[in-house]
Formats: structure tokens, C-alpha cells, sequence
């Protein structure tokens, strides 16, 4: 795991999976940290809350105890969800979760993370998960 901090090469643009989108301004190696992910520390109840009641999605998975509200964050709370994505969620070794490339990505690609829950793969229209989405799009336009 090459442990290089890449979050001063990270910016936010449109995109065209959904809204705006976490792209790169340099080539990321496969296997390096990129960016940290910080947010406010809450409990498994808080976090039903704020998912129920303020419909916030901005929420990643800490521990069977804990989640990281990131809704206030600059960068990380736009990263948005692709089945074959090209960066995944870890733990360093002090317990801070960083965003991780897990294929070589090019300068000014997005980064995107699989959310890995079951209601997504139902609205998903990725290539990965609805091959025939091109097809279909094409067919309505004769």
C-alpha cells in the first residue's frame, strides 16, 4: 500500500454518473491511500436518525458501533457509486478510514467507490450492472 496523501490532487466537477463527482488532476497508482476520510463520529442510532429523518446519505460504515458522517466535508461526500469501481474504503492500521485505488487510475478520471448495499444494484444503469443500457437508449431513439 503506497501511502501517499493525493488529496491536495483531488477536485470536484460534474459528473456523468450523478450530480457532481470526486475526479483526480494526476495518475494514482493501483494500491495507494488517497485521501482521508474525516468526518463527525456517530452511533449506530444517530445514524438511522439522520438516514430516516434528514434522509442524509453521506454516512460511511466505521465500526458495529460507529459511522462517519461526512455531509460536511468538502471533497469526500461526492464520491459517487460505479459497480466496477476503481477505489474501495479502508482501515489503516490507527482505525482512520482512507479512500484506496484498487485499479490505476488516470489523470482526471473520476474516483469512484460500489456503496455495496442492495438497494442500489436495483437503480443502478452502470454498464456493469445493466449491459443492455446502451441498447435500450439507442432503441428509443429510433
Amino acid at each position: 500500500m503506497t501511502r501517499n496523501n493525493f488529496d491536495d490532487k483531488v477536485y470536484i466537477k460534474g459528473s456523468p454518473i450523478h450530480g457532481s463527482g470526486v475526479f483526480t488532476s494526476v495518475a494514482i497508482p493501483k494500491h495507494s491511500l488517497i485521501m482521508p476520510i474525516d468526518g463527525e463520529e456517530i452511533s449506530v442510532e444517530e445514524c438511522e436518525r439522520r438516514e430516516n429523518e434528514e434522509n442524509n446519505v453521506y454516512i460511511f460504515w466505521k465500526t458495529d458501533e460507529s459511522f462517519l458522517d461526512v455531509s460536511s466535508t468538502p471533497k469526500i461526500k461526492y464520491i459517487n457509486h460505479l459497480c466496477d469501481s476503481n477505489c474501495e474504503v479502508v482501515e489503516d492500521d490507527n482505525g482512520c478510514l482512507w479512500l484506496y485505488s484498487i485499479k490505476d487510475i488516470l489523470a482526471h478520471e473520476e474516483l469512484t467507490i460500489n456503496y455495496g448495499y442492495e438497494e442500489i444494484y436495483q437503480h443502478c444503469v452502470c454498464d456493469f450492472c445493466d449491459p443492455n443500457r446502451d441498447q435500450i437508449n439507442s432503441n428509443q431513439n429510433l
